[in-house]
């Protein structure tokens, strides 16, 4: 099974996870954003060359999920990390408010139905953690569920936390390499994000009246962020809690994650074998022979 890279913005995996303690800022004052962006540059192009031989190969499939709070920079890390990566290669859902089709299944199927193939990576804008998040927050959203039986909220949370867990070890153990990041934007930097939404007339449609609603719930949502991320950062599925105050940052860290991962995978382009080899020669000497 895969090993979780070290990391210092890796979340422990002995369920002690303290909001308090993770930053939201880069840590490195001396290098700015264009040398971050130099530096993502680099690793992007090696990414470019793994995610390639991850799809020649064909074993393990690579799923990247991405969670925070409304203008956390979900959509800009998606776009600016996997920037020249093979678009055969990947696969992006974003998942919004369940559809009724959807509420008909248990809390895992539209994610489950969505998840990467073997040799491609596969990309979560929110995911299934929405139901101990935002469902969390608002547990009036539980109506729509037509759960069964009486629903005792506490043991709802544990119960589901405890799917996840099981739900991503059987993944792991079957070839998805499961890298979970939590964007992790202070209110404060929040509140520039959404002013510079109103101000900037390109960036209007990007602004929704619920996002500055849900700020009145903002502690709320960090003890649920806390709790969730304590309870799930497995080895097998670790969770990243990463600044994301500065954007530049913030992407190179989650390309760093991602390349390291793929490279403690071992990667390689396939080798043929005797038998095939002579085919190849067999081919080679039909196209010489042709004009």
């Amino acid at each position: 099974m895969f090993n979780a890279i070290t990391s210092p913005y890796l979340v422990p995996f002995d369920g002690k996870f303290q909001i308090k303690k993770a930053a939201t800022e880069s840590p490195d004052s001396s290098l700015g954003k264009k040398d971050f962006k130099r530096l993502l540059g680099e690793l992007v192009v090696d990414m470019d060359d793994l995610q390639r031989m991850l799809y020649a190969q064909d074993r393990y499939a690579v799923l990247l999920v991405f969670q925070g709070m409304d203008a956390s920079g979900k959509d800009s890390t998606i776009r600016t990390v996997m920037n020249g990566i093979d678009p055969a290669g990947c696969q992006v859902f974003s998942f919004k408010q369940p559809t009724v089709h959807e509420l008909d299944h248990d809390f895992l199927w539209r994610t489950a139905v969505s998840l990467p193939q073997r040799g491609r990576i596969g990309i979560f804008n929110r995911s299934y953690y929405e139901e101990v998040l935002a469902v969390r927050v608002h547990p009036e959203y539980l109506e729509a569920q037509r759960l069964p039986g009486e629903i005792e909220l506490e043991r709802l949370w544990q119960e589901r936390m405890e799917s996840i867990n099981d739900h991503e070890k059987h993944l792991a153990r079957n070839g998805t390499v499961i890298l979970k990041f939590w964007l992790n934007i202070s209110k404060k930097e929040q509140r520039k994000r959404f002013l510079s939404r109103i101000d900037e007339p390109y960036k209007n449609w990007k602004f929704a009246e619920s996002d500055v609603r849900e700020r009145e719930h903002w502690d709320t949502y960090m003890q649920a962020y806390e709790q969730a991320l304590a309870a799930t950062s497995r080895e097998w599925a670790p969770w990243y809690a990463i600044p994301s105050d500065h954007k530049a940052f913030m992407h190179y860290c989650v390309a760093d994650i991602i390349v390291q991962t793929l490279k403690s995978l071992g990667l390689t382009y396939p080798r043929v074998d005797a038998a095939q080899e002579k085919k190849l020669l067999k081919m080679r000497k039909l196209l010489d022979n042709k004009d």
